[in-house]
This record gives C-alpha cells, sequence and structure tokens, in this order.
C-alpha cells in the first residue's frame, strides 16, 4: 500500500529513510479514525501525578493520560473529590508546608513517579499600589515555592533516568500586562526554576519542561477577564480565538512522552501566536 511513497521519500531525504518508515507503518485504523501511532504516546504502566487537577487545565491534563493508558493521580484544595473516578486524589494545599509533606509522605505508598506536573496556581489581579504582601506571598508560595520544593522531594525520592517534570507556566513569563505584579513574577521565577531543575537534573536523565499557554478557555482565565476584555483578546490573537484546554494537554502528552529524549530547560509557548503581535 505505501511502496510507491515509501520509495519515493526514501530516495529523496536519504538518512530519514528508517524514521519515514516508521511513520508510515505506524498508520493505524482506530475507530473509524486515522490516527499517526508516532504521536499517540502510550501511557500505559506509566503513574503521572498532577497538581491542580481537579479542573481546567489541570482536569484536561489527567483525562489525556488516563485516556493514553496512565494511572493518574490528581491533588486538589478540598476534602473530598466528587468529580470524575476515572483519577485518584490526594487533597494538597500548596501554600502549607505541613500538607506538602503530608502529600510527599502518600506517594511513598507508591513509590516510583513517572511524570510529575505542577499546575496547581492561583492569579490576583492588583496593581502594584495596591498589593497585599500577604496576597504576594500566597501567590510565591503556590506558583513558585510549592513547585520547587515538590520538585526536589519528588525527583530526589521517586523518579530514575527517563522520568519527566513538567511545570504549567503562563504567556506572563514572557510578555507583561499591568496589575499582574504578583503572577508574572511568579511565572518568571516558574521558568527560571524549570532551567535550574533540568540542569541540576540532567546526571540524573530527568527532564524537565515548562508550557506557557496562552488565554485558554478556563474558570481562571473567566474569572480574571471580562466578556468584553475576552473579545478583545479573540481580535488580538492571530488564530482569532482562545485555547481549548485540550490543545495544552496535547503538547503535554508529546513533551513527557518517550518520544522526547532530549528536549528538556525550555519553555514552550502555546499561545495562538499572541506574543508575536
Amino acid at each position: 500500500m505505501y511502496t510507491y511513497e515509501l520509495d519515493y521519500y526514501c530516495n529523496r531525504y536519504g538518512y530519514w529513510k528508517i524514521r519515514i518508515f516508521s511513520i508510515l507503518t505506524s498508520i493505524k485504523q482506530s475507530n473509524g479514525v486515522v490516527l499517526l501511532g508516532v504521536f499517540m504516546a502510550s501511557y500505559k504502566g506509566k503513574r503521572v501525578v498532577i497538581t491542580g487537577g481537579t479542573r481546567g487545565i489541570g482536569y484536561q491534563l489527567a483525562r489525556k493520560y488516563f485516556d493514553l493508558g496512565a494511572e493518574v493521580i490528581i491533588t486538589g484544595t478540598k476534602e473530598v473529590y466528587l468529580g470524575d473516578d476515572s483519577f485518584k486524589y490526594i487533597k494538597l494545599k500548596c501554600n502549607d508546608r505541613k500538607s506538602i509533606d503530608e502529600f510527599i509522605n502518600y506517594l511513598s505508598l507508591y513509590g516510583h513517579i513517572d511524570i510529575f506536573i505542577n499546575n496547581a496556581g492561583i492569579n490576583i489581579i492588583n496593581h502594584v499600589d495596591d498589593i497585599n504582601i500577604s496576597d504576594f506571598d500566597d501567590v510565591i508560595d503556590i506558583n513558585l515555592k510549592a513547585p520547587f520544593i515538590l520538585s526536589k522531594l519528588v525527583a530526589c525520592n521517586y523518579m530514575k533516568e527517563g522520568d519527566k517534570i513538567l511545570n504549567i507556566a503562563s504567556i506572563w513569563s514572557v510578555i507583561t500586562r499591568r496589575g499582574r505584579v504578583s503572577y508574572i513574577s511568579s511565572k518568571n521565577g516558574l521558568v527560571g526554576l524549570t532551567k535550574g531543575l533540568a540542569t541540576d537534573l540532567a546526571e540524573k536523565g530527568i527532564l524537565v519542561n515548562s508550557i506557557s499557554p496562552g488565554f485558554v478557555k478556563t474558570e481562571l482565565t473567566f474569572n480574571s477577564l471580562s466578556k468584553e476584555e475576552i473579545e478583545e483578546l479573540e481580535n488580538k490573537i492571530p488564530l482569532g480565538r482562545l485555547a481549548e484546554p485540550i490543545e495544552i494537554a496535547n503538547v503535554a502528552a508529546f513533551i513527557t512522552s518517550d518520544e522526547n529524549s532530549y528536549i528538556t530547560g525550555q519553555n514552550i509557548v502555546v499561545d495562538g501566536g499572541f506574543c508575536n503581535v
């Protein structure tokens, strides 16, 4: 079926011969939909932990990994999670060191963690003149300090060569806007943390990257922006719309897959082109 196409491309591109053959032969039929197997990573036998996994991007990440075969553990701040029972749920308050320590101890019941995703975060909008110092501390504690503590303890105790850490940052790690000093500071710090961790953990073979989503259709976005602001933003985004949470999850699923064995210390912006205009 693929003989003509395979010969043509292999003759033209030479060293891509093996790769092209792999891609072409991985095309498979699944429920009537043709999928490129090379991009449909399997997470069967993998354990994925996601902080802030009960809603928004975090929930879509959990759903994506579960659908790809992973065992998924999510965290939230409530005592009981009454949502999707596909995942194991652990309470975690990222601005409470006791809660963090209890969470880390709980993970010992599972042992090895293949992928750890720091997704939990808050966004408090205030001009610098009006920032409450305690609010600033909360944003830094949840968005930056907790990912550092969690990544350090998970990597040192539950990870091995080939495992991955992924931090969910924001386009506000790349650009700025009035009234977001706390959030911008935390997300810039998170990208810096990503690079530092990637450098230190490279000797263990652990890869660390971050994704900086643009404007995504989540509760956090709709709580932060008015309807008029969202419509204005859509007009400024080259692709003309906000991202769907699944579009962020799709990027995550690749960057933490076995297909990625060499990308580390990178911040991947997923914004529909917004930061370019």
